[in-house]
């Protein structure tokens, strides 16, 4: 599976695999399965395999297959009809653009009855990637290999102003990793939040800040295999008489020692004018304030003790968003990752940076406080 950012040169990769096997012997039978017959014909066959420098087939366009000297055939198929895989067989597969399919499970449920020619048939699927949960469950399948590639590794082949424009159109969101760097950014079910939700909740503009916390979770052990730092920034500020919230930065670290882990909220802190450094102390208590303390003299610490599971900590948060009263300065895709996994079906990791994201905007929206304006 070849998963490709816009223009990373997805078909040219399709049209080499499949061209590789036919002109070896390595595939006698092979299917072309694009979006429509179009994208087929236009894509897949003009543009990719007619387009490589090595030995062309002959395209029947009539019989809608093409036929290379050796006797080896690619026949073309639409995924908007399904029932056209029933009755044909093959010992490969190229699957282009399967994200953008009308019909990919009836598709590839049909296709896998035809896959039944040699000893090993294939299947080369090449996609900018969607949160599908065919396309996951086929990229977590054991006998699949993932292959990732960006619009930037194959800018020199393209025009700058495509390049630019894709940058200027993407940039700064969860779609710049999905559509120009070619990940499969997930969204799972059942989670208290959603890509589309988060998107919707960016705001750079400059603000005025009347109070500014810097929140910690810390772990409870050190090492490569140890949880991490939690370290999130926020401010809050006033708009129609109602309190609001910016996400500012995710400091986040993995596997320091508690000093270094403390330095590293202290420099947020110092870096954004924080009133405070709030830090939970149910792991740690008063270990966890003096580390701060040492860290940022100058600097409140406070210690919260969660009452609650982590999942009754974070929906009252997760309401806030609904209600539009919080949004993200910037793009924050580990961050992100976790909000729109916690609670789903198959999230499993520890949601470190979403509690200290819980513990900050607790503080700043849902008890009270003492003004101070910062400006960011």
């Amino acid at each position: 599976m070849f998963l490709g950012g816009r223009g990373a040169g997805k078909t040219r990769a399709g049209a080499e695999w499949v061209s590789h096997r036919a002109r070896n012997g390595l595939s006698r039978r092979i299917a072309l399965i694009g979006p429509t017959f179009h994208d087929v014909r236009e894509v897949m066959v003009e543009w990719g395999l007619l387009a490589l420098p090595h030995e062309r087939p002959r395209f029947e366009i009539s019989r809608r297959r093409l036929v290379w000297s050796n006797g080896a055939e690619a026949g073309c198929f639409s995924a908007e009809d399904p029932e056209s895989l029933r009755g044909p067989q093959f010992d490969a597969a190229w699957c282009d653009e399967l994200a953008y399919w009308t019909r990919p499970d009836a598709t590839l449920g049909t296709l896998a009855h035809a896959l039944r020619l040699g000893r090993q048939p294939l299947l080369m699927v090449t996609t900018t990637p969607k949160p599908l949960p065919v396309l996951k469950q086929l990229a977590r399948a054991k006998d699949t290999v993932v292959t990732t590639a960006s619009t930037w590794a194959n800018a020199p082949n393209l025009a700058p102003g495509f390049v630019a424009a894709m940058n200027e159109r993407w940039s700064g969101s969860a779609r710049d990793r999905q559509e120009l760097l070619g990940e499969l950014v997930e969204d799972f079910s059942g989670a208290l939040w959603t890509r589309a939700q988060l998107e919707a909740a960016r705001d750079s503009r400059p603000r005025e800040f009347d109070r500014i916390v810097v929140a910690v979770d810390p772990p409870v052990s050190v090492g490569e295999n140890a949880d991490a730092c939690g370290i999130i920034a926020a401010g809050r500020y006033e708009h129609d008489k109602e309190y609001r919230a910016i996400v500012l930065a995710d400091a986040t670290v993995q596997g320091l020692e508690p000093m270094a882990w403390a330095r590293r909220a202290a420099e947020l802190a110092d870096a954004l004018g924080a009133d405070c450094i709030l830090a939970e102390g149910n792991n740690g208590g008063e270990l966890v304030r003096t580390m701060l303390s040492m860290a940022a003299p100058h600097i409140p610490v406070r210690l919260a003790h969660a009452r609650h599971n982590k999942r009754q900590r974070a929906e009252p948060v997760s309401g806030l968003y609904t209600k539009g009263l919080v949004a993200h300065k910037q793009a924050l895709p580990n961050l992100e990752d976790e909000m729109c996994g916690f609670g789903g079906e198959g999230f499993s990791r520890s949601p470190d940076r979403l509690d200290a994201l819980v513990w900050a905007l607790s503080d700043l929206l849902l008890s009270g406080g003492e003004p101070r304006v910062r400006a960011i």
